[in-house]
């Protein structure tokens, strides 16, 4: 994933989700207006799939630091191991 689609946080917040509104259907008609729905609906998949990429990314990037870490560890004082 190249770092211009990462999630920044500029994206969609918790709080968007729970405090969003949808307008009403006009017309005579009932209910809310599908369309607007379906885009909203569109740009929250859109932004949980860029947290679980960045999820799997920070998970496997916290492995390799711990391989690192652990190999690291294990080395004597001259860079080789005991």
């Amino acid at each position: 994933m190249s770092r211009s689609t990462r999630y920044d946080g500029s994206g969609l917040h918790p709080r968007h989700v729970r405090d969003h509104h949808f307008a009403t259907v006009g017309f005579g008609r009932r209910g809310l207006d599908p369309a607007e729905v379906r885009r909203f609906l569109h740009r929250v998949a859109l932004d949980l799939t860029m947290l679980h990429q960045d999820l799997a990314l920070l998970s496997a990037e916290n492995a390799r630091v711990k391989r690192a870490l652990r190999a690291w560890h294990g080395a004597g004082p001259n860079g080789r191991r005991p």
